[in-house]
């Protein structure tokens, strides 16, 4: 089984102290600050040069680039230019775009999904292409590239993910159609499930090696879990976190005392393979609250399994 890392992504109102952000973040316990690539924030990976500067372990991560945005030489040179600088540490997110308003405001054609997909697959491998030896300077420092993230919750989505990526992101997220485009629904426990057997299969052999990262939409402490996921329900209606009930049953909301939240992802893991995790930025104190608690349990368990081993 896997072990937990933990990751956040920064609020817009951070970039002016975000050299601290990160530094705070790492000596929270923090295992990688992921940002994403929307117009109207900072840029990607200009936030993670800044925090490779700031920090000396903390992963670098983007969750995840429009690949629309990119084109894959440039993409390549930025990469392995975050990679090197870093000593190692990016972790490279990539993703179809979903936000329209984003590419009509850049003049980027809009196209359908399927063509975004195929798109999406064609950047990959020339990735592939330009990060190997002899490919285009500079090249990473990691070989032969940096672990890849795709992050998706549609079929061709999470296919090309099975097949091409290292770490499968997982939002939960879908658009509610005939809404305004950014209007999300949030699976269920049932669909979540389906969705990571979907995975599975279509990963075959490599389906154990692959890493699952849990796009955690809020994180609440408190020692009411039952009123606040109430409230959460209340002002969510329309979403599928129409209840209480679903609200404490989804793997992307976690309330809860921080023993009880640990107790929900260490289940998680157990149940559905979860085992990196993100929160927003909003939510980064609140989860920096459970990360000590859950290395502590999964301590205890550790040491109970041996000590049973060693009795048997």
């Amino acid at each position: 089984m896997r072990k937990f890392r933990f990751g956040f992504s920064g609020r817009h109102d951070e970039i002016d102290r975000w050299m601290q952000v990160c530094r705070s973040a790492e000596e929270a316990g923090y295992d990688s600050v992921q940002v994403p690539d929307h117009l109207g924030a900072a840029s990607p990976f200009a936030l993670l040069a800044a925090a490779a500067a700031a920090t000396s372990r903390i992963r670098l991560g983007t969750l995840v680039l429009n690949n629309e945005f990119w084109n894959p030489a440039l993409l390549a040179r930025e990469a392995a230019t975050v990679d090197r600088v870093s000593g190692g540490r990016l972790e490279l997110g990539l993703g179809a775009g979903h936000m329209k308003s984003e590419f009509e405001a850049a003049g980027i054609p809009w196209r359908p999904h399927a063509e975004r997909m195929e798109r999406l697959e064609n950047s990959i491998g020339e990735l592939d292409r330009l990060f190997a030896e002899d490919g285009q300077e500079p090249l990473p420092h990691q070989v032969p590239r940096p672990p890849l993230l795709i992050g998706a919750h549609g079929d061709r989505g999470l296919e090309l993910a099975a097949r091409h990526a290292d770490i499968v992101g997982f939002s939960g997220l879908s658009q509610i159609k005939g809404a305004r485009m950014g209007s999300f629904r949030v699976a269920d426990l049932e669909e979540t499930r389906r969705r990571v057997d979907f995975v599975r299969a279509q990963a075959g052999q490599r389906a154990d090696a692959l890493e699952f990262n849990l796009l955690v939409q809020a994180v609440i402490v408190t020692d009411d879990a039952e009123k606040s996921a109430a409230e959460l329900a209340r002002d969510h209606a329309g979403t599928g976190l129409d209840t209480a009930r679903k609200v404490l049953d989804v793997p992307y909301v976690l309330i809860g005392t921080p023993a009880e939240i640990a107790a929900e992802l260490t289940a998680d893991r157990r149940e559905f393979g979860f085992s990196y995790i993100t929160t927003h930025g909003p939510y980064r104190e609140a989860l920096s609250e459970v990360i000590p608690v859950v290395r502590d349990q999964v301590g205890e368990t550790a040491a109970r399994e041996r000590s049973a081993a060693t009795v048997q």
